[in-house]
């Protein structure tokens, strides 16, 4: 079982920065993916990037065209989503999840745990 509580959204303009932290508890987080999603109104939830918390390894959604960093840090079980140069476009409800799988890339359906979600918008 993983509970996780993100924080970190907020309302901004183009071009600023947020970042995004997901505070995740649990037993055995070394074995877990951990992601970021996020989901725009009447829109799919889409994968923005991905990392393996035993090794670090990552992945990234093609969109994110080096905008997004994806981080953890061990000693607090914190995950981090750095997000520069925010576009309108990336308003969305934004969500933490992990999963048990070995893949970075997989999408929403593949991810057990999730958090609460937090909100970011972007105004032009």
């Amino acid at each position: 079982q993983v509970h996780l509580v993100e924080s970190g959204g907020g309302l901004v303009l183009a071009g600023d920065s947020l970042r995004l932290s997901c505070a995740a508890s649990g037993r055995n987080l070394g074995s877990y993916v951990m992601a970021w999603f996020r989901q725009a109104p009447e829109k799919e939830r889409e994968l923005v990037a991905a990392i393996r918390w035993s090794d670090g390894s990552t992945y990234y959604a093609e969109f994110r065209k080096e905008r997004f960093t994806i981080s953890r840090d061990n000693v607090d079980n914190t995950l981090y989503l750095q997000m520069n140069t925010l576009k309108p476009e990336d308003t969305a409800v934004y969500y933490c999840a992990a999963n048990l799988a070995s893949g970075l890339g997989y999408g929403a359906s593949a991810y057990d745990y999730w958090g609460q979600g937090t909100q970011v918008t972007v105004s032009s």
